[in-house]
């Protein structure tokens, strides 16, 4: 049975880094895409970054782009999402999600396999 679980939330003060990790276990997601996603209060669910295989070029949203960092280490199936210089409006429960195929994707609808979420809770 695949087990996905997040890691690493807690309260940070605007400017500050953190870091958020993913492990799944149950199979190998070695070449399947993996991604994060949020959910800020109030608000539907929302595409962070996403990643394919080893050395495939990640995929960000807009609004991190250049602030958040996507990564993994598929011999430990972990994926981590590195968040630099957060803001309050990062203030969110954030998902990880193992999609069905390789190609990373914005749409949770292609990610079958999904955590539970960390709280991230950014103070001005």
């Amino acid at each position: 049975q695949v087990h996905v679980e997040e890691s690493g939330g807690g309260l940070v003060q605007a400017g500050d880094s953190l870091s958020l990790s993913c492990a799944a276990s149950g199979r190998s997601f070695n070449r399947n895409a993996m991604g994060w996603f949020r959910r800020a209060p109030g608000k539907e669910r929302e595409f962070v970054a996403a990643s394919g295989w080893i050395g495939a070029i990640p995929y960000y949203a807009d609004s991190v782009k250049g602030r958040f960092s996507i990564s993994r280490d598929n011999a430990k199936n972990t994926l981590i999402l590195l968040m630099n210089n957060v803001k309050p409006e990062d203030t969110a429960v954030y998902y990880c999600a193992a999609a069905a195929g390789a190609t990373p994707s914005s749409k949770d609808h292609d990610y079958p396999y999904w955590g539970q979420g960390t709280q991230v809770t950014v103070s001005s």
